[in-house]
């Protein structure tokens, strides 16, 4: 399996132009260079962001140019009103094989340890939408990790997730040793990461990685339906369940209880809170304001 991860990787970094100063990657100008992802509004009320990774020839490797561009579309469904939840997904045969290795290869300490390197890997933990990962094929490394920064992950019935980083000689370094202990304990974390050998879908849902398993063609589909779904309800209420839960995740329990508590009682001071009770009693759909 170490063999296959190895081969994806180098599929991956052989068409992918190694820059003659690498270690400034983040100051490239990609204004003429083509796009890496493709955006576009679905569902039936086009209320859902669709973001698909479109770098075919490198399995969707995680350059600096991609991150900017999928935290710039985040950004911008983030604040699109028309928006209620976003789905992220990528192949068929891969969601992505990780990072780019050729870009990051010779990267030195000095730049990688700024914490510059990284920077466009923050904004789906700032997005107050949801966000909901659709895996076909490989998620490994940093696109398991990508994945794992979504708020809710479904996987096709061939998808695989996995870092395999410690193949050549490094670490996971955008959470993976962190999420992946929270989600599925030390035991699984630690085999994930020491071996580097990925785990299929159906034991990524046995031990909660993800939530549903879908055949091939109908995971985008799924996801987008579930989108859907968030969509119809108020967008400040949304975006306080999930503050609410990911403070629960990234906390102790009694912390993540009394912030819990909190937001509750915050809720009974909005407009969207009296719609949402009374449209139920008067069995109507509510009209939310995010008020």
């Amino acid at each position: 399996m170490s063999k296959a991860v190895r081969n994806l990787w180098f599929l991956a970094g052989s068409s992918i132009r190694i820059l003659r100063n690498p270690w400034k990657f983040q100051q490239c100008n990609f204004g003429s260079a083509a796009h890496m992802i493709k955006t576009e509004k679905v569902g039936d009320k086009r209320n859902v962001g669709l973001i698909k990774l479109d770098r075919p020839k490198a399995l969707n490797a995680l350059c600096n140019q991609l991150m900017q561009e999928l935290s710039d579309a985040l950004v911008e469904f983030d604040n699109d009103t028309s928006i209620g939840a976003v789905v992220i997904t990528g192949a068929k045969r891969v969601f992505s094989v990780g990072a780019d290795v050729r870009e990051l290869c010779a990267v030195e300490y000095e730049a990688i340890s700024s914490g510059n390197t990284l920077q466009n890997w923050t904004q789906i933990s700032k997005m107050k939408k949801p966000i909901i990962a659709a895996v076909n094929g490989h998620a490994l490394g940093g696109g398991c990790e990508l994945a794992m920064m979504c708020d809710i992950i479904y996987a096709g019935e061939e998808a695989k997730f996995g870092q395999p980083e410690v193949i050549i000689g490094t670490i996971p370094g955008a959470g993976g040793t962190q999420r992946w202990l929270r989600v599925t304990g030390k035991s699984l974390a630690m085999e994930v990461c020491l071996t580097g050998i990925p785990i299929t879908a159906q034991e990524a849902k046995e031990c909660g990685l993800i939530s549903k398993i879908f055949p091939v063609d109908q995971v985008v589909l799924e996801a987008i339906k579930t989108a859907e779904k968030i969509s119809k309800h108020s967008p400040l209420i949304v975006s306080l369940v999930k503050d609410a839960v990911n403070s629960s995740y990234e906390t102790f329990l009694q912390q993540g209880l009394r912030y819990e508590s909190r937001l509750f009682h915050a809720t009974f001071a909005t407009n969207d809170q009296k719609e949402g009770m009374k449209a139920f009693l008067e069995k109507r759909e509510p009209e939310w304001t995010s008020s």
